[in-house]
């Protein structure tokens, strides 16, 4: 019995392992760039100073990478796409009036919703303009998605935010 939950733990561990060696392996698609302007004066960089110090590569790397990748799925041959990302406030808060243990602890409530502004620029293969904008990417109901809850990835509300964003389309951007 103990013998066959080790089995099965070591699968899972090899799987986990072959898929974060794939995600990595990974090269970033040429037809999306995605940039950050200021990073040190995000929203999320300036609620995790002092004890809550983020080091800011362990959300914006991962989050640059998910862009990139998801985005270029929606292009067309030819198309290109530039995006800014002006600002970032990850899901939740620090909560330390609950007690010495509780600074380091991210609390997810409705209060605190995902947001992410870009500026974005979508060309064709002759660099011509199709689609300019900016956006200001909000979810005010991301707790009412069930499917998040069950994930363990640290991101998963802001990538939801990504990825409603693209499912408009490129023609919608």
């Amino acid at each position: 019995m103990k013998s066959s939950s080790l089995v099965r733990l070591l699968c899972a561990a090899c799987l986990a392992f072959a898929s974060a060696v794939t995600y990595a392996a990974t090269p970033p698609p040429d037809n999306v760039s995605v940039h950050y302007k200021d990073p040190k004066n995000f929203t999320e960089a300036k609620l995790s100073a002092g004890i809550n110090q983020l080091n800011a590569d362990d959300y914006l790397k991962p989050l640059k990478e998910y862009i990139a990748q998801r985005a270029s799925r929606i292009l067309t041959s030819g198309q290109h796409l530039d995006i800014e990302v002006t600002d970032v406030d990850r899901a939740g808060d620090f909560e330390p009036w609950h007690g010495p243990r509780m600074d380091q602890v991210r609390v997810i409530k409705s209060i605190y919703p995902p947001r992410i502004d870009l500026n974005f620029t979508l060309t064709d293969a002759d660099g011509k303009v199709l689609s300019k904008g900016q956006r200001k990417l909000r979810d005010l109901a991301f707790m009412d998605d069930s499917s998040p809850a069950l994930d363990s990835d640290s991101l998963r509300y802001e990538k939801g935010l990504i990825d409603r964003w693209l499912r408009k389309g490129v023609d919608k951007l």
